[in-house]
């Protein structure tokens, strides 16, 4: 079970995680809109980058949707040659996943996160075998230019129960954290 807190806390994370990991560069515009989850499958991009925050008490997937189009291949790679657009949003997702685990290892001391790995969109199709506790699904429009969107879902063994202190912070480079 999850208590209101948790999802309005969990919600909280996710958007200043956006705001501050999901930009192509720090001061972007960042919007984000909360989405119905059901038929949905047919309004993403056709990829998926996957990670999942695991704990004792809760597993958390993140979901970053894309499509390979001209606008978020410009967004995000721009002219750089060397990269493709999965490999600079696998780096992009697991920031922002990273920056949602280090909030939550405040309440959850015991989390792991996974490598990011791609998938089909259409696997969100799939959550429900999962038996999740809550599924959040958001429309990302970034700088203005490219669109995501982001899927949620978190399934608890435990009662979560917390309330998130999110504050604003400004965009860091790169840290290393050892563990």
């Amino acid at each position: 079970m999850i208590t209101n807190e948790a999802k309005r806390s969990i919600e909280a994370i996710f958007e200043q995680a956006a705001k501050s990991r999901l930009t192509a560069t720090a001061g972007d515009s960042c919007t984000t809109t909360p989405v119905a989850v059901e038929g949905r499958a047919d309004t993403l991009g056709p990829r998926a980058i996957v990670l999942t925050i695991s704990s004792i008490a809760f597993r958390l997937l993140f979901v970053l949707h894309f499509s390979d189009d001209d606008a978020t291949r410009a967004y995000y790679v721009g002219n750089d040659t060397s990269r493709t657009l999965p490999e600079v949003l696998t780096e992009t997702g697991n920031l922002c996943c990273g920056y949602i685990n280090q909030q939550l290892v405040t309440y959850f001391p015991d989390l792991g996160m996974s490598t990011p790995y791609e998938l089909a969109s259409r696997c969100v199709d799939h959550l429900g075998e999962l038996k999740p506790d809550h599924v959040w699904a958001y429309d990302l429009q970034m700088g203005g230019a490219a669109r995501l969107g982001v899927t949620l879902c978190v399934c608890a063994k435990a009662r979560l129960d917390f309330v998130a202190n999110v504050a604003d912070e400004a965009q860091s480079e790169g840290e290393l954290e050892l563990f």
